[in-house]
C-alpha cells in the first residue's frame, strides 16, 4: 500500500461472515467428519455437533454483548478478555489462543497435505514436504497483506459451495435407508469412544473467532462481529447436521471410517471435493496465518511480558503485524515436523475450549458486577447464558480427558499467578476474614493507582438524609440511584461543639444504623459533629469516603422557604467549589411510603452535556430499579423554532443510542418555556433539570428562578455534573 493510501477496512460479509464460514467449514468436515459419523453413529454425531454447535453458540453471544458494548480494537477475543477480566486473565488467554490460532496453521495444512497427496497416489511425494511447502506459501501471503486475501475468500466460498452441492447430489444418489438405519448406533474402534470424536471434531466449529480476530480490519466491529459470526454459526449448523445425515445414508460404517477421502467418494464430481478441500484448507489456514499474529501483536503492545514488545510493531498504513507472522510461522511448521491431524486436533480443542470458557466468563463478570457502563447493544445476552457456557466448556474438557483438563487449568492459573504478582509474595491471615481484608487491601490499592476512566464512573453518593427517618425519601432516592451500581452514604451533621455532643453522635450512628438494617438499604452511615451546618456539610464532603471510594455526587434537599435560599445557595456553591456533582431533590409534598414509585414517566429535560449526560444515566439507573422498572424515559427539549423538531428528535435520539440507553425523544416547540415543561411534565413520575450554582450574591435570585422552572411539579431532581463521566463510555 503506497504512503497516504486509506487502509482496508471490511464490513459483515466480507470481514466476518466469510471468513468464520471458511473455517467452520474446512479439514474437518471433508477429512474426518465421516469418521466421526461412523464411529459415532448418526445419533451421537447429532450429539457431538449439537453440544458443539451450542457451546460455540453461546460463546457467539457473549462474544457479541461484549462486542457491542466497546470499541473492539485489533487483537480480536484477547482484547475482550483482557479489558474485561484484566490484564492478567488476558495475558494468560493471549498466549493460550496465540498458540491455539497457530497451531491451527498446521492442522489446516496438515489436512490439504493429506488430500492432496491422497488425490495423485501415483506420485511418490511425503505429506510433510507438501505441507512444509505450502505453509511456506501460506506464510508468504499473510507477509504480503491481508488485505489480498479475505478477497480471495469469495471466490474460496464459491468453490466451496459447489463442492458441498457436489457432495449432496452424490449422496442423494446412493442413499440406502437400511445403511442409514444401521448406522445411527456406534461402531467405536478400539480406544475411541463418544469424547474422543467429540474432541476430534470440536476444532471444526472453533472458526466462530475468525471474523473476531480480524477487529482491526473490521469497518464497524461492534455491528459486524456479531450479525457476521451468528448467521456463520447458523448456516454451518445447518450444513454439519445434514452431512451427518446424508453421511450415515451413503456408506456403510466401515467405510466411513476407512477412509479419510470418503466424501469425495461419495461426491457426483469427486474433483469437485478436492478443490473443495484446497479451497477450505488453504483458506482456513490463511485465516489462521492472519488472526495468530493480530492476537501476538495486540498483546505484545499492552506490554504484558517485555520480551515480546518487538512483536508490537506493525508495518505499512494498514499496521500488518509482519515479525508475528514469522513467529506464527515457525511455529506451526514446527507442529507440522512433529504431529499428525488427529493429533494436534484434541490439543486444539483444549486451547480453544479455556479460550472460550474465559470469554463467556469475561461477560458473566461484566454483567454479574452491575457496572453501568455495560450496556450492550446486543441484547440477546444474560449472565445465566454466559455463565453456562463458563460451566459448559469446562465441563466437557473434563469429559474428554481430565488429566489434560487439569494440566491446563493449573497452567493457566500459574501464568495468571505469574502476570498479577511477578515477585510479589501474598501474606494471608485466617481463611475467611484474613482473605477478605488482604483482597479488600489490594483492591482499593491497585483503584487509587489507576488513572480514572470514564467507562469505570459509578455514582457514590453522599446523601445529607439527616437520622434517616427525618427525611427518608432523599434515602431511598440514594438507594435507587445507586442500588447495585454504586455506593451510599448518609451523612447528618450535629450543631454544637464536639466535646458537647459526642454521647448524642454515638446514638445518631446508631439510629442511621438501624434505619438502613431496617430499610434494608445498601448505605453506610456518615455522622460528624460542627459548630456550624456549613461547616459540618464541607467536612464531610471533604472527608468522607476512602481514598478513590470517596463520594462523587452530593444529594442534598431543596428549601421549601425562601428565607433559607442564601446559606442554601452558599452550599451548593461550597459543593461545587470541592468538584463534587449535586443532586438537589424538589418534592412539595413528603410522599406516605416512600418506596413507592410514583406513577408517570421518568422526565430528562436536555440543555447540553454538561448536566444532560449525568441525568440521563441516574434516569437510566433509576428505570433498572425493581419499583421503576419498565417506565418510559422521555429525553424533551424546548426549542423556538419549528422547523427544527424533526432534527433535535434525531439528535436527541443519537444520543440515546450512543449512551445504549432507551429513550422517547421529544422536542417540544415553545415560547413560554417554562409553562411547557410545567404542562408536558405534570403527570411525570420524577423530572430532572439540570442548574447550576449560585455567584456570591445571586442566591436569592437563583432559588426563585429554579422555583418558577419546577412551578408545581410533585417531584423534580436538579443535578449539577463537575462532568466526570460520558454518555459514550
Amino acid at each position: 500500500m503506497e504512503k497516504g493510501e486509506t487502509p482496508v477496512k471490511f464490513g459483515t460479509f466480507g470481514g466476518v461472515f466469510t471468513p468464520c464460514v471458511l473455517t467452520i467449514l474446512g479439514v474437518i468436515m471433508f477429512l474426518r467428519f465421516g469418521l466421526v459419523v461412523g464411529q459415532a453413529g448418526l445419533l451421537y454425531a447429532f450429539l457431538i455437533v449439537g453440544v458443539s454447535k451450542t457451546i460455540t453458540g453461546l460463546t457467539t453471544l457473549s462474544l457479541s454483548a461484549i462486542a457491542t458494548n466497546t470499541r473492539v480494537k485489533g487483537g480480536g477475543v484477547y482484547y475482550v478478555i483482557s479489558r474485561s477480566l484484566g490484564v492478567e486473565f488476558g495475558g494468560a488467554i493471549g498466549l493460550v489462543f496465540f498458540l491455539a490460532q497457530a497451531i491451527s496453521v498446521a492442522m489446516y495444512v496438515i489436512g490439504f497435505a493429506e488430500a492432496f497427496v491422497g488425490s495423485i497416489s501415483s506420485a511418490s511425494v511425503s505429506m510433510t514436504t507438501v505441507a512444509t511447502i505450502t505453509n511456506i506459501i501460506v506464510f508468504v501471503c499473510v507477509l504480503i497483506g491481508a488485505g489480498w486475501t479475505i478477497k480471495l475468500q469469495y471466490f474460496i466460498l464459491l468453490v466451496l459451495v459447489a463442492a458441498i452441492g457436489s457432495f449432496v447430489v452424490g449422496a442423494g444418489q446412493s442413499f440406502d435407508m437400511s445403511t442409514f438405519r444401521a448406522n445411527l448406533t456406534p461402531n467405536f474402534s478400539e480406544g475411541e469412544n463418544l469424547f474422543s470424536m467429540f474432541a476430534l471434531f470440536f476444532p471444526a466449529v472453533t472458526g466462530i473467532m475468525a471474523g473476531a480476530n480480524m477487529s482491526g480490519d473490521l469497518r464497524d466491529p461492534a455491528r459486524a462481529i456479531p450479525r457476521g459470526t451468528l448467521w456463520a454459526v447458523f448456516v454451518t449448523a445447518v450444513v454439519y447436521f445434514g452431512m451427518a445425515g446424508l453421511l450415515a445414508g451413503a456408506r456403510p460404517a466401515e467405510q466411513l471410517i476407512g477412509s479419510s477421502l470418503i466424501v469425495a467418494e461419495i461426491s457426483t464430481w469427486p474433483l469437485m471435493i478436492t478443490a473443495g478441500v484446497f479451497a477450505a484448507t488453504l483458506s482456513s489456514a490463511l485465516g489462521s496465518m492472519m488472526g495468530a499474529p493480530r492476537v501476538l501483536q495486540a498483546f505484545a503492545r499492552d506490554n504484558v511480558f517485555g520480551w515480546l514488545t518487538p512483536f508490537g510493531f506493525g508495518s505499512g498504513n494498514n499496521n500488518e503485524p509482519r515479525r508475528a507472522v514469522v513467529v506464527t510461522f515457525v511455529i506451526s511448521q514446527l507442529c507440522i515436523l512433529s504431529a499428525d491431524l488427529n493429533t494436534i486436533a484434541p490439543l486444539i480443542t483444549m486451547f480453544f475450549m479455556i479460550t472460550y470458557g474465559l470469554l463467556n466468563l469475561a461477560t458473566f463478570y461484566e454483567a454479574i458486577t452491575k457496572n453501568p457502563s455495560y450496556r450492550p447493544r446486543f441484547r440477546y445476552s444474560h449472565w445465566t447464558i454466559s455463565l453456562a457456557g463458563a460451566a459448559g466448556c469446562l465441563i466437557v474438557m473434563f469429559l474428554i480427558d481430565w488429566r489434560w483438563a487439569l494440566t491446563s487449568i493449573a497452567a493457566m492459573a500459574l501464568l495468571h499467578r505469574y502476570i498479577s504478582r511477578k515477585e510479589v509474595e501474598a501474606r494471608w491471615g485466617d481463611l475467611q476474614s484474613g482473605l477478605l481484608f488482604e483482597r479488600t487491601r489490594r483492591n482499593l490499592l491497585r483503584l487509587e493507582d489507576q488513572m480514572y476512566h470514564p467507562k469505570n464512573w459509578r455514582p457514590n453518593i453522599l446523601a445529607f438524609s439527616g437520622a434517616g427517618w427525618d427525611r427518608p425519601q432523599l434515602a431511598v432516592y440514594g438507594h435507587w440511584f445507586t442500588s447495585g451500581q454504586g455506593i451510599l452514604t448518609l451523612g447528618q451533621v450535629i450543631q454544637g461543639e464536639i466535646e458537647n455532643r459526642l454521647e448524642r453522635r454515638s446514638a445518631q450512628e446508631r439510629i442511621l444504623h438501624d434505619f438502613i438494617r431496617t430499610e434494608q438499604l445498601e448505605a453506610f452511615p456518615a455522622v460528624v459533629v460542627a459548630p456550624y451546618l456549613a461547616d459540618g456539610i464541607e467536612a464531610l464532603v471533604q472527608c468522607q469516603g476512602l481514598g478513590a471510594l470517596r463520594s462523587n455526587t452530593v444529594m442534598i434537599g431543596w428549601p421549601t422557604d425562601k428565607k433559607r435560599s442564601e446559606a442554601f445557595g452558599a452550599t451548593l456553591r461550597t459543593i461545587a467549589s470541592l468538584h463534587r456533582s449535586i443532586i438537589a431533590v424538589r418534592f412539595k409534598d413528603d410522599p406516605v411510603d416512600p418506596w413507592i414509585a410514583p406513577p408517570g414517566t421518568i422526565d430528562v429535560w436536555w440543555r447540553g452535556r454538561q448536566n444532560g449526560s449525568l441525568m440521563l444515566l441516574l434516569a437510566h439507573l433509576l428505570a433498572k430499579t425493581t419499583e421503576w422498572r419498565n417506565r418510559q424515559i422521555r429525553l424533551m427539549r424546548v426549542i423556538e423554532n419549528p422547523a427544527g423538531v424533526a432534527d433535535v428528535e434525531i439528535h436527541l435520539r443519537e444520543l440515546a443510542d450512543e449512551a445504549r440507553i432507551v429513550v422517547t425523544p421529544i422536542a417540544i416547540v415553545s415560547s413560554n418555556a417554562i409553562e411547557d415543561i410545567q404542562r408536558t411534565s405534570q403527570h411525570a413520575g420524577l423530572v430532572l433539570m439540570g442548574f447550576e450554582a449560585p455567584e456570591e450574591g445571586e442566591e436569592q435570585e437563583f432559588y426563585s428562578r429554579m422555583e418558577r422552572w419546577a412551578g408545581s411539579l410533585s417531584r423534580v431532581v436538579f443535578v449539577d455534573s463537575i462532568g466526570e463521566m460520558t454518555l459514550e463510555s
